[in-house]
């Protein structure tokens, strides 16, 4: 039996999900169309509007829908502390924590030589540009407890300090290999609350 393109062009569209091999894609792909056709509906309009209305906060590299973020506009937040993450799940993952009151910067992913992912491709010019912007006192590197993201903290802490700006990283209350995403908020609040010099 030859499988309709369309469904063949939705299961190959699923497989693009982190952890969705072609099994599983191709088990969504029929539980949409044989049970949830609604739903299937939805999802395409929910990721239409996503993909058309979700930019980058020219400030902080987020994800908004307006030029500036609501956390950068935020006139409470203390602009002298910048928190660099690697994804905004990162970022609200520390927000969470309710802990933490300054300013952020994601990269958008780590260093990578391996898969050909350098300082260009993480932001890095518009980082120091940030932190450098005479307001920012501290920065504190967030980056995930992975072997990329050590190196990650490592190469901007090497490039910030060399600009003269304190910068300090997390506590390692969170586990070695972790990434904060999956980490829980109170781990997460330990090791922002204990964060040290790099």
């Amino acid at each position: 039996m030859k499988t309709p393109s369309s469904l063949e062009f939705l299961t190959e569209a699923l497989r693009r999900l982190p952890g969705v091999g072609p099994k599983s894609a191709q088990r969504m792909a029929y539980h949409l169309m044989q049970h949830d056709r609604e739903g299937a509906a939805t999802l395409g309009r929910a990721l239409t509007q996503a993909a058309e209305r979700i930019h980058h906060c020219a400030k902080c590299n987020t994800f908004t829908e307006n030029e500036i973020c609501e956390t950068c506009l935020d006139a409470s937040r203390d602009a002298s502390l910048l928190c660099v993450v690697e994804t905004p799940a990162d970022q609200l993952m520390i927000e969470q924590t309710m802990t933490y009151k300054g300013l952020y910067f994601v990269l958008m992913g780590h260093l990578s030589p391996l898969d050909g992912i350098g300082p260009r491709d993480i932001h890095l010019e518009k980082l120091i540009a940030r932190a450098t912007d005479g307001v920012v006192s501290e920065v504190v590197l967030a980056t995930n407890f992975t072997n990329e993201g050590e190196a990650t903290a490592h190469y901007i802490s090497e490039t910030l300090k060399a600009r003269g700006l304190k910068v300090s990283r997390l506590a390692r209350g969170v586990p070695v290999g972790g990434e904060l995403e999956y980490v829980d908020a109170g781990t997460i609040a330990r090791a922002m609350l204990d964060r040290r010099s790099t």
